[in-house]
């Protein structure tokens, strides 16, 4: 008995081996086979969505006031040409109010351009177009008339953004009005002026050059006139 041992060691190693070796080899199959069907599937996306026609866009990049402005512009140039859209107003909504603890947390910024397009010899078509931007979701509203109460402003005329107004308007001496809006605007005359942002409501405004920097709590476009500030449209 002590003779026959060895043998039947070695008849048991050489039957384990095999069955060990075929199951490595099944599993290695069956991950290649994933692979493979993987690759494929993909190709065959790519394949279908190149059949359809994309439309142009620019990826949007979070609620940065000055990223957000560069970015529409970026649509509008891609979609009407560089030519041929006006930028009238960003309005932007801050989490908390200017004169309780505001750390300048944008909630939602809207641009607002205005397009017009040669229909014929006896007219225009003239659209608004407004482009809001919330953490939840982009939304592009089109209305069919003029923009008014305000000029057209220049981008390369901006030198400073909305977070560098926001400093100035803590640094500055004057009382904060209780609201959450910021509205960067060229107001029409009676006085031309720089664009301005208006931090404010109805009752009470601060104004930031946005050339300049000066921060001040009357109204520019009516210096010297003494007929105040007028309340128009806020949001």
């Amino acid at each position: 008995m002590v003779a026959r041992q060895p043998h039947k060691l070695k008849v048991a190693r050489s039957n384990r081996a095999p069955a060990t070796i075929d199951i490595e080899i099944f599993y290695l199959i069956i991950l290649l086979m994933k692979k493979f069907f993987l690759i494929a599937c993909l190709a065959i996306g790519v394949l279908f969505s190149g059949c359809e026609k994309q439309p142009v866009a620019v990826p949007f990049a979070g609620l940065d006031v000055t990223e957000t402005i560069s970015l529409d512009q970026q649509r509008m140039a891609l979609n009407y040409g560089d030519e041929d859209y006006r930028w009238f107003e960003c309005s932007v909504l801050l989490a908390d109010y200017l004169d309780e603890e505001c750390d300048g947390k944008v909630l939602e910024i809207t641009d607002i351009f205005q397009v017009v397009s040669d229909v014929d010899s006896s007219g225009a078509d003239v659209h608004v177009i407004f482009m809001n931007h919330t953490r939840e979701k982009d939304e592009i509203e089109i209305k069919h008339s003029f923009w008014v109460g305000d000029l057209v402003i220049d981008p390369s005329e901006i030198v400073i953004d909305f977070n560098k107004a926001f400093e100035l308007i803590n640094e500055a001496n004057l009382p904060k009005p209780h609201s959450r809006h910021c509205v960067l605007r060229k107001e029409i005359g009676p006085n031309v002026c720089n664009p301005q942002y208006i931090f404010g409501n109805t009752k009470a405004q601060l104004y930031v050059d946005a050339v300049t920097g000066e921060v001040r709590n009357t109204n520019p476009v009516y210096d010297g006139l003494n007929l105040g500030t007028p309340l128009g449209e806020w949001p």
